[in-house]
């Protein structure tokens, strides 16, 4: 069995869960996480037993992103932020391991369920739409705001789960919306209220159990072979080339350094209020 530093695996019946398990920085994203979903997903792969796999969030949330503590607050070169001048080839051989790792639950042969109460903003949102399936509590909120500035999505899942305006939308707004709104826009299968979530969530594992892994796997196996076909590949390595570039851009640095010298919360409350960001930085073409 699997030692697991920033998630938690369990098995029961028909149904593996992977829970991300750093609840007291919100199930963050740190260096061991994206490999150990990885590795969880390898495990509930091997499982004769396993038809189904939950991802869930420990404590109040599923997963507010990377670790801003971690890699934006802290002092000199970290993961994802280099000194000047940068190597992209750096940059893109980590993000891409992610963005893989990540992907792993899209390419599982067994489906996949991202069950999202809480949050799932930034990196949070990527695990969750790498997932077949997204189930949210009513309140939930799911969003990427790092697209104002500081990031792209590498995963890139918005536009194959939405349609070209309404990843536009979420991509370039960086508006974070409620589970009630993702279901109204098809990007969640179900929203339930809080008392009602569980029963949601059996309701299509249910479903979903009792058919043989062989017809799981051909299905899910056509389906996403439809969208390999339309190049989700290729979109992932230019949104994980650009999403280094976000993070080095002119406004990217400023990001960084607005949040090493007020604290992440407060350069994340700047970026988001809506007024124009980092334009003392910025160079006009």
């Amino acid at each position: 069995m699997s030692e697991f530093r920033s998630i938690a695996y369990a098995t029961d019946g028909r149904v593996a869960t992977i829970t991300l398990n750093r609840p007291d920085r919100f199930n963050a994203i740190d260096e061991h996480m994206p490999g150990e979903i990885a590795r969880a997903v390898g495990q509930a792969e091997a499982d004769p037993d396993v038809h189904v796999i939950l991802v869930r969030g420990a404590g109040p949330g599923f997963c507010g992103g990377y670790d801003l503590v971690d890699y934006a607050e802290a002092k000199g070169v970290v993961a994802g932020s280099q000194d000047m001048p940068w190597d992209p080839t750096l940059d893109f051989a980590m993000m891409w391991r992610n963005t893989q790792d990540f992907m792993s639950l899209w390419r599982a042969r067994k489906p996949t369920i991202a069950c999202v109460h809480g949050a799932a903003v930034a990196g949070g949102s990527d695990i969750a739409l790498c997932c077949d399936f997204l189930i949210m509590t009513e309140d939930a909120r799911i969003g990427y705001p790092p697209a104002r500035v500081w990031g792209v999505p590498t995963p890139s899942m918005w536009v194959y789960r939405l349609g070209p305006q309404a990843a536009k939308r979420m991509m370039m707004t960086g508006d974070v919306i409620t589970g009630k709104e993702a279901e109204a826009m098809g990007l969640a299968l179900a929203a339930a209220p809080q008392d009602g979530f569980e029963a949601e969530i059996a309701r299509l594992v249910g479903r979903l159990q009792g058919v043989p892994r062989n017809q799981l796997m051909m299905t899910k196996m056509v389906v996403n072979q439809a969208y390999e076909n339309m190049g989700l590949n290729s979109t992932q390595m230019m949104a994980t080339f650009f999403d280094g570039v976000a993070r080095h851009s002119p406004e990217g640095i400023w990001f960084r350094e607005r949040a090493q010298e007020v604290g992440f919360k407060q350069a994340v409350a700047e970026r988001d209020s809506g007024e124009p960001i980092a334009t003392q930085v910025s160079k006009r073409g």
